[in-house]
């Protein structure tokens, strides 16, 4: 007990808050079993003549388009009926319920209206899931009717998805029904993509010509406002010739004065669709300014030569926009490095209107010993340079401010090199962007760039490979492999987890040189050359094998390669999408 004139002490509990689950689950499906039953309905919904009892406070809770309907001096706050306009019936049923029980019931013919009356009541969760259910279910025979609805509703997610869809199928859903209810605005924009999978201009204006005929009367006078989006550049003489000739084009003077003034003037800067283009790894001569363009999958080997007096070339890469990039120093000076553009129409290579990265502030500093990288995240171009002699293990970077074309010091990443300087005074390494950021890998470290926190972040290392010299990006997973080919390595940035690959090629008593992964037509590819002879230098035999990821396995191509002394300008080799007529090579 506590002394006379004492206060008694009192024990310090921390309050808790208790959340029943059950109840909350519970409660819905009370409220729906009142509406089930009729019970305490005060107000009435009709829509299209059919009448709907509710409660108020319940759709008021759903919706903010019906609180601010009840609880306004709005004279439906006090009318004991309401006339909903703008909703059917039936989709306002589905509404209730969805409304009364959570759970809300798709289908093909339904979502259109139910998007629509979500919108209307503003029921977010309907309306997104609508919006995924749409996007989930773009095809053949329903991507023009959904890009139809997404464009006059604004609903960017499943309009995206169907112009995508559209692209890739574009010779079969142009010569669809579907295709001639277009609106000429919808025509022009699908015209218009650089990414429609066609082999030649031709089937764009055929596909016009569909569409004009369909409703003659109505759309001939539309036709000069869609030929500009028609890349007569692309087209042969005679196809320009057929054209001029053709009714549509007779019967109207101002596109025959259209396409006489486009075919004088020409139009360059028109790309070659995503169809009339083939995916080519590039590879630099180590010797000479020699390029070479390779499919091996289709047996295309296109060997260009540069001028003489270009720049060494350190690093090439290719950006989403399919821009190649090369990263040259004059070899016998230690000048700042500068940036060159490929022009695909003209097959030359061009000043890209960069300032040059800095000199270095450490002029002593033997370049040889430096791993440099050039690579885009989110169209923005980045150079690292990283010192991997024993005595260091320090990584700088700059990134290209787009609005002035002047390079940004970002920043630093020190590496624990300690790991591995017992094993070699030169460290490998690989860069690269996957997912909007940039990684640096070693054998015992793996560093995650976030461009917009300007931060580098430690993730878990390989460890199990001695040394990581080559590495590339698909989708959100990194591959890389080792100098001498013994395992390849699978990273997913996701989960941070790392996971060896299964049969990796063993073509003989080979002995190899630096192999590069790359990723081609989606599927993930090694290169590399081999010495029949360990003897004999001169002897080279190029191998390229693709990876069948279900089967496990690694299968040679049978490459056809020049017997020429090639590397590849990057972690990889890079790859980039190539209109064979505008390649000028042997």
């Amino acid at each position: 007990m506590a002394a006379a004139g004492q206060k008694p002490h009192v024990s310090a509990v921390c309050p808790r808050s208790y959340q029943d689950e059950s109840y909350l689950h519970g409660f819905l499906g009370t409220v729906g079993d009142l509406q089930k039953d009729g019970a305490f309905q005060d107000v009435v919904l009709e829509v299209e003549g059919r009448r709907f009892p509710c409660h108020r406070l319940v759709l008021s809770a759903a919706s903010p388009y019906f609180r601010a309907m009840f609880t306004s001096d709005m004279a439906e706050s006090r009318q004991k009926t309401v006339v909903l306009q703008g909703l059917e019936a039936g989709m306002f049923g589905d509404i209730l319920s969805y409304i009364y029980s959570g759970t809300l019931r798709l289908s093909l013919d339904k979502v259109q209206p139910l998007y629509q009356a979500a919108d209307l009541l503003q029921l977010d969760y309907v309306r997104d899931t609508c919006s995924s259910y749409m996007a989930m279910n773009v095809e053949c025979s329903t991507c023009v009717d959904l890009y139809k609805f997404a464009d006059v509703f604004s609903v960017d997610i499943v309009r995206k998805r169907c112009l995508q869809w559209i692209a890739k199928h574009f010779t079969e859903i142009a010569s669809s029904e579907d295709f001639c209810s277009l609106g000429v605005n919808q025509l022009t924009e699908i015209i218009s993509n650089d990414e429609l999978d066609v082999k030649e201009e031709t089937t764009v204006w055929e596909a016009v010509v569909r569409w004009v005929q369909h409703s003659r009367e109505d759309r001939l006078h539309h036709l000069p406002s869609i030929l500009p989006h028609i890349r007569f550049n692309l087209l042969t003489s005679d196809d320009t010739a057929a054209i001029l000739d053709h009714p549509l084009v007779r019967e109207n003077p101002g596109s025959s004065t259209f396409i006489g003034n486009v075919v004088q003037k020409g139009n360059p800067n028109l790309k070659p669709r995503l169809g009339m283009t083939t995916e080519m790894a590039i590879l630099s001569n180590a010797f000479t300014k020699e390029l070479l363009f390779m499919n091996p999958r289709e047996g295309k080997y296109i060997s260009c030569n540069r001028p003489e007096d270009f720049p060494r070339d350190k690093n090439v890469t290719v950006t989403s926009g399919n821009n190649i990039y090369i990263l040259t120093r004059d070899q016998e000076s230690n000048e700042p490095l500068s940036v060159y553009k490929y022009n695909h129409a003209g097959s030359v290579w061009e000043d890209a209107g960069m300032s040059s990265i800095s000199r270095w502030q450490r002029h002593e500093i033997d370049f040889t010993w430096y791993n440099e990288y050039l690579f885009e995240v989110d169209q923005i171009l980045y150079y690292l340079a990283a010192d991997v002699r024993e005595d260091s293990g320090l990584v700088w970077m700059w990134k290209c401010n787009r609005h002035t074309d002047h390079w940004q010091e970002c920043s630093q990443l020190q590496l624990r090199y300690q790991y591995i300087k017992k094993k070699t005074p030169y460290m490998y390494s690989a860069a690269l962007s996957c997912s909007s950021q940039l990684y640096f890998l070693t054998s015992a470290e793996v560093h995650c760039y976030n461009p917009s926190q300007n931060r580098w972040f430690e993730r878990t290392p390989p460890m199990i490979i001695d040394q990581v010299c080559t590495a590339v990006a698909m989708g959100t997973e990194i591959f890389c492999t080792d100098f001498h080919n013994t395992q390849t390595l699978l990273y997913d940035t996701e989960s941070d987890c790392w996971q060896k690959l299964q049969g990796w090629p063993n073509p003989g008593n080979h002995v190899y040189n630096h192999p590069y992964l790359f990723v081609m037509e989606n599927q993930l590819h090694i290169w590399f050359s081999c010495r029949i002879d360990e003897d004999d230098i001169e002897e080279k035999e190029h191998l390229v094998y693709v990876y069948d990821r279900s089967a496990g396995a690694w299968t040679d191509l049978k490459a056809v390669l020049p017997s020429n002394c090639y590397v590849a300008r990057s972690s990889h080799c890079p790859v980039a999408r190539i209109y064979l007529p505008y390649l000028k090579g042997e």
